[in-house]
């Protein structure tokens, strides 16, 4: 089965690299504006709605059957893994900034404090339908004006929720991680392992 991700995140294709995973890239056109304030739906329903909308475009099937009919075949041949993530502070979805001076209004409200990263994965085959999420608990170090405006000047913040990139320079700020460290670059591995296991799709070292 040929593995596509929906997404055109560097980190993301690096991190299934990684893995050993063989896969394509089809960036999703799903519309990423949606009325949701729990952070765990917001991204759940994000993700599946990129996954759902590369898969039917590329399938030319109307969606995944949980359950097909017994003896049916289910002709499937992709697997669609579709991923978003936010961050979420004193009730506040935070997604990518707007421009420098809203990065520098998300960092200088993150410093010194701890919020959590929501990431949530799809995974959509003809035969199946699989939704989840995983959370993760940031806390930064206190950041100087001097220190946010640097970074912002790097150019760096201004693709990532939140930002930041926990995986390159501004790590450095970064006290503690509670949870899984891959959530916060974009796709918790663990989870990910599972559900493309569940439909069949695995690293090249583990078939």
């Amino acid at each position: 089965m040929k593995l596509i991700l929906a997404s055109g995140s560097q980190r993301r294709r690096e991190l299934l690299d990684m893995c050993g995973y063989d896969f394509e890239i089809e960036v999703s056109l799903a519309d990423e504006h949606i009325a949701e304030t729990d952070p765990e739906a917001f991204v759940s329903r994000l993700a599946q709605a990129k996954a759902e909308e590369v898969f039917e475009r590329l399938s030319g099937c109307s969606g995944a059957e949980e359950n097909p009919p017994e003896g049916e075949s289910s002709g499937e041949d992709i697997a669609v893994l579709g991923s978003d993530t936010i961050v979420y502070h004193n009730g506040h979805i935070i997604g990518k900034p707007a421009d420098e001076k809203d990065a520098f209004r998300i960092l200088s409200e993150l410093s010194g404090r701890t919020h959590e990263v929501y990431t949530g994965v799809a995974v959509i085959t003809k035969r199946l339908r699989q939704v989840e999420c995983s959370v993760t608990r940031v806390t930064f170090e206190k950041l100087s004006r001097e220190e946010i405006e640097k970074y912002i000047a790097s150019g760096e913040p201004m693709d990532k929720a939140g930002a930041y990139g926990i995986q390159g320079p501004f790590g450095m700020f970064v006290e503690k991680v509670d949870g899984n460290y891959f959530t916060v670059i974009g796709l918790p591995l663990p989870t990910a392992y599972r559900m493309l296991a569940r439909a069949g799709v695995l690293p090249r070292d583990f078939r």
